[in-house]
This record gives C-alpha cells, structure tokens and sequence, in this order.
C-alpha cells in the first residue's frame, strides 16, 4: 500500500485534515488537527515494526502530561482508571511509556481513528474538576497508606468514642497497635485543614495519646493563616503526596513499633 493511499485512508476515515511526511525509511510523521489542552498536537507516527506496520506515539503522550502532573499520580487512583480503560477499550498497548496500536489487515484509517480516541481520551485526565481532583488526592492518600502499612492496624475516617460518639471530629486515618497510635490527615484545601486543626485542639484538650501528620495535596494553595494554625498542633506535615511517598513510607515504617 502506497503513502498516498495510506494517507486517503486516514482522511476518509478520520479527518480530511490528515497529512503524512516521511521522515525515513518506512517511518512517517501523522499530522492531524488534534490537540493537548495547551494547544500542542498529538504526536503520531507511523512505521513499520517487523512485517507489520504500527502507529506508535514514541512516548511523547505520557511525557506531555507528566508536565503538568507527576508521573506516579498517572499510575494510580482515578487517573490510572481512566489510562487503563483508554487502553483497553480502544487495544493500545503501553510498552514502558510508548503506546502502539499495530494495525490490523491494511485497516490504517480504522486503526487510525482508534489510537486518536484513546489518546484524547487518555488526555482526560488534564481536564479533571477540582471535585474529581480532589477525589484523586484521596484515593492517592488512602493507596499510599494502605501500601505501606499492614491493613488491621488502619482505621479510616476514626474518631474518638469515648470523647466524640456522635463523630464530629474525624480523623482520615489512624494507624493503630502502639503506644501513641498516629493520627494522618488529608489536607486537599483550606476547609480540611481548617477542620484537621479544630480536631487536633480537641484532641489536645481532651489529651488524647498520639502522634498526629498531615499529607498535603499542595501546600502551596493552603492560605497563610490557616498553615500556620494548623502547625501549631500538627506534629509532622508532607507538602504533598508526589515526590514524597518514599519519605512518607520511611516515617510511618519508623513509628510502627
């Protein structure tokens, strides 16, 4: 099959806006009008691996959004959800990062127009609401505790039933079977963490026993005034999930005993 016929293939099937440029020997560049949030074009290549020929995005698609996200939050919570169904729906592979579609009995524009579905739809994780963001730190949150310390000794959303039966102050996560058992927070905006130190004064009224930390989804959107609430009763604090769950793990790991 010729480039030209290749290239009809891909208008009729796709976008009529579809251009091919050869960049070497049975490789060519996929020009298509097809888009980032930012503005930045999808990057697909087309080249032959082998006998068959394959669409391939050379790992460009994860790199763009590790961007603006870090490259562990794309393997879990919501948006690793939403990556694996991409990849599922539409039979992309992802081959350490580099995501291949090989095309099925000459079928370029149908094999065409599904790679283009799961990129877009693997974009989508740029265009999470704060709400579903929000739901994503969470799930991040509880994921990372879970994979760091035995799951019997994990209360979620604890509160104190000796001081507090109705369960008016909660704690995200309380790891249990020590002496001072420790006490995590959430910490997704000014409205938690603000609720985090209210718990934290009462629990220090009601001189509760126990170790108390803070995980930030971004310290850096958490208003001066409350921050500095918040560190006068908060023991230990994380700035954020990304970039810290080893030193994350290596804390709960040394307070276990």
């Amino acid at each position: 099959m010729t480039s030209e016929t290749i290239e009809h293939s891909f208008r009729e099937k796709v976008s009529a806006e579809i251009n091919l440029l050869q960049e070497g020997l049975n490789r060519y560049r996929v020009f298509t009008p097809f888009q980032f949030e930012d503005g930045d074009h999808l990057v697909i290549v087309l080249k032959q691996m082998g006998q068959r020929w394959t669409l391939t995005d050379e790992g460009h698609t994860f790199m763009h959004l590790s961007y603006d996200l870090e490259w562990q939050d794309l393997l879990k919570g919501t948006r690793q959800k939403i990556i694996s169904n991409a990849l599922s729906v539409f039979g992309v592979e992802d081959r350490e990062g580099e995501l291949l579609l090989p095309i099925p009995q000459e079928q370029f524009g149908d094999a065409l127009y599904s790679f283009v579905q799961a990129l877009l739809k693997i974009t989508d994780v740029t265009y999470l609401s704060r709400e579903r963001v929000r739901s994503t730190f969470l799930e991040d949150f509880r994921a990372l505790i879970c994979s760091s310390v035995p799951p019997n000794r994990l209360t979620f959303n604890w509160h104190d039933p000796v001081n507090d039966s109705p369960g008016s102050y909660i704690v995200d996560c309380r790891i249990n079977g020590m002496a001072r058992p420790i006490d995590i927070f959430a910490l997704s905006n000014d409205d938690r963490t603000r609720d985090a130190t209210i718990t934290l004064l009462k629990f220090e009224g009601w001189n509760v026993n126990h170790h108390s930390v803070g995980i930030f989804e971004d310290q850096e959107r958490i208003s001066r005034k409350v921050l500095a609430r918040l560190t006068d009763v908060c023991e230990k604090q994380f700035s954020s999930i990304g970039g810290n769950e080893e030193r994350i793990r290596k804390f709960l790991g040394e307070n276990l005993n």
